[in-house]
């Protein structure tokens, strides 16, 4: 089963899938989509969504994992922006029949380091000695973009273990 991480962001919004199989996660793919910084936002969101859909239609995956929406007080702004591009990527995604499954920030990051506050070094760190990488996943939109696939990956897997349990 193949899981798309995605990290939702104006100027890069980083994707990651993932290759489940045997209780093992493999890269197939992860990269960032890049929209250019002196259009206008309509043409910024229309070059993520063509990005993603590329992604999405490339690798075919079973479910798409993206972080909730986190609006801090002081960036209210920067908290619009991610909006618009989070439902875009959650308008191409349903088009495509890829279910969708949302994640906090805290969840993503307990699964992958224990510590639901871990900093983006620590989760870049835990990605790259989890899934056996040579070298630290980079950007950050990257790494995130990765975590984030691999717990819906995990997700994905204890749901699979407990549905036949409660049959």
């Amino acid at each position: 089963m193949d899981v798309c991480g995605v990290d939702p962001g104006l100027g890069a919004t980083g994707y990651a899938v993932l290759s489940m199989s045997g209780g093992r996660a493999t890269v197939r793919d992860a990269g960032v989509c890049r929209s250019d910084a002196a259009a206008d936002l309509p043409e910024r969101l229309t070059q993520i969504e063509t990005d993603f859909a590329g992604v999405l239609e490339q690798w075919r995956p079973a479910v798409v994992g993206v972080e909730q929406l986190y609006a801090h007080y002081r960036h209210p702004r920067t908290a619009i922006l991610m909006g618009h591009v989070r439902g875009v990527l959650l308008a191409t995604a349903a088009r495509l029949g890829v279910e969708v499954r949302s994640f906090a920030a805290t969840q993503i990051k307990r699964t992958l380091t224990g510590n639901g506050r871990a900093s983006k070094g620590q989760v870049q760190r835990a990605i790259k000695a989890t899934l056996g990488l040579t070298s630290l996943p980079e950007p950050f939109d990257v790494a995130d973009a990765l975590a984030v696939a691999y717990c819906c990956a995990a997700e994905s897997a204890r749901r699979a273990v407990m549905e036949p349990a409660a049959r």
